[in-house]
């Protein structure tokens, strides 16, 4: 008799170690790590995802092999801007490597190169002289383009080394073809990391 009040004793226990409260706190720890992993997910799709630059087109901004973090939201909400280092495929080709390329004009500009340096809207951009080599080849913008609503020109910072715009088989690039804006690069193969500054 008295081991199976013991028994009693000892399941009673048991039972109420599982209070109204524990359940609470059980369930306010789930919803918070779904929460969590919820939250972690949408910032490493909208901030996260990772590019790698593939040759030299981009030196010293970023350079061949190094890994980019590309922000996807600030490109939709506001859209590219002059000096913003954007990721693209090529008109559109899914099946292609990303692009990273610096925007250098934008809808209603007009984009010529002479005799290696960069007009936009008949202005020489004295700029670019200071900090990029003369171009050797001006490619489509031998002749004056006009960039139609939602047209980007872009270029490599290492200009005589960059497929870019300027090549008939990329051309403008379009705000449907980029996938985001270039914010962040990883430090490897002794390549400092950092914000990218425009």
């Amino acid at each position: 008799m008295r081991r199976r009040k013991k028994n009693t004793l000892s399941f009673s226990q048991k039972k109420k170690i599982i209070t109204p409260k524990l359940i609470r706190e059980i369930f306010s720890w789930i919803t918070v790590t779904i929460f969590a992993v919820a939250l972690a997910t949408v910032f490493v799709f909208l901030f996260g995802m990772q590019v790698k630059v593939i040759g030299d087109s981009m030196e010293p901004s970023a350079y061949n092999g190094q890994t980019v973090l590309v922000n996807k939201l600030v490109l939709k909400i506001l859209g590219p801007s002059t000096g913003d280092i954007v990721v693209f495929l090529p008109n559109g080709n899914a099946n292609s490597h990303y692009y990273v390329k610096r925007v250098v004009a934008g809808p209603g500009d007009k984009v010529q190169i002479i005799d290696g340096l960069l007009y936009i809207n008949g202005e020489v951009q004295t700029e670019d002289q200071d900090k990029y080599d003369k171009m050797e080849d001006a490619g489509i913008a031998s002749n004056e383009i006009t960039l139609k609503s939602g047209e980007y020109f872009v270029l490599g910072d290492n200009r005589n080394s960059s497929e870019d715009s300027r090549s008939a088989n990329i051309g403008l690039v379009s705000t449907n073809m980029m996938i985001g804006k270039a914010w962040f690069k990883l430090g490897q193969n002794g390549h400092s990391g950092g914000f990218i500054l425009d």
